[in-house]
């Protein structure tokens, strides 16, 4: 089965009208024609079943056949990562999350980053696009760049109900293994550095803040790799 995303697709709708973007992959790259059956989202746990009524590469329409709501998980992934200074490496991590399974991005800016500036609108498409590919029928929420600090005085405070970590590499401060502090069946939120690491300060203010400390094996790993590994074994414990 192929996933088209539609966010602005209602269970109401009776027909919809892809963009152009979209329909020219709808016709021109997948060539779908007239009466071919479809399978949408709108990220927001509907799935639609449609058959296309009007198809060029400007303009498919589709009409609406019959449409199923996905129950969310009640337990929710939120995983706040510094931007890399190589900006594919933090869309790989998007791209790959997506496909795994997580609800909430957060880009921090720490003492360390090396980027600061980030691209919300490109992101948003490649996290669509693995939505699609993995037929995910929620969207992750991408959150805008925010500052550590500004994230732990705020943001954080927010998720009264959620189990709080960060993964860092200093040997100072005692870890333990994340795949044996995770709770199963609980909402998380992961802070994962950047490529210099968290600072001193940052590290305390999260440990002030209740966050414990993790560690994610005994390779020191890439930004974009320990997040994967974080978002993989959340996971892996949650599977039913």
């Amino acid at each position: 089965m192929q996933l088209f995303y539609a966010p602005d697709l209602t269970e109401s709708s009776k027909e919809y009208q892809f963009d152009k973007e979209e329909s020219r992959h709808i016709h021109k790259v997948l060539r779908k024609t007239t009466g071919d059956i479809l399978h949408i989202t709108n990220g927001k746990g509907w799935i639609f079943e449609a058959k296309i009524i009007a198809s060029d590469a400007k303009n498919c329409s589709v009409q609406m056949l019959s449409s199923v709501f996905k129950e969310r998980e009640e337990f929710q992934l939120h995983m706040a990562v510094a931007p890399t200074k190589m900006n594919d490496r933090f869309e790989w991590f998007l791209e790959k999350a997506t496909e795994i399974g997580i609800d909430e991005i957060t880009p921090i800016i720490c003492d360390h980053s090396e980027r600061k500036v980030i691209k919300l609108e490109r992101y948003e498409k490649i996290i669509q696009s693995a939505a699609k590919q993995s037929l995910k029928p929620y969207l992750p929420t991408l959150h805008p760049a925010i500052s550590f600090n500004d994230f732990i005085a705020h943001i954080s405070k927010q998720q009264l109900d959620f189990q709080l970590f960060i993964a860092h590499c200093e040997d100072e401060n005692e870890k333990s293994p994340l795949q044996q502090t995770l709770v199963k069946h609980q909402n998380t939120l992961i802070l994962i550095g950047p490529e210099g690491d968290f600072s001193t300060s940052e590290i305390q203010a999260a440990l002030t803040n209740s966050y414990k400390a993790v560690s994610l094996g005994a390779s020191r790993l890439r930004t974009e790799t320990a997040a994967i590994v974080a978002c993989h074994t959340y996971a892996l414990l949650n599977q039913h």
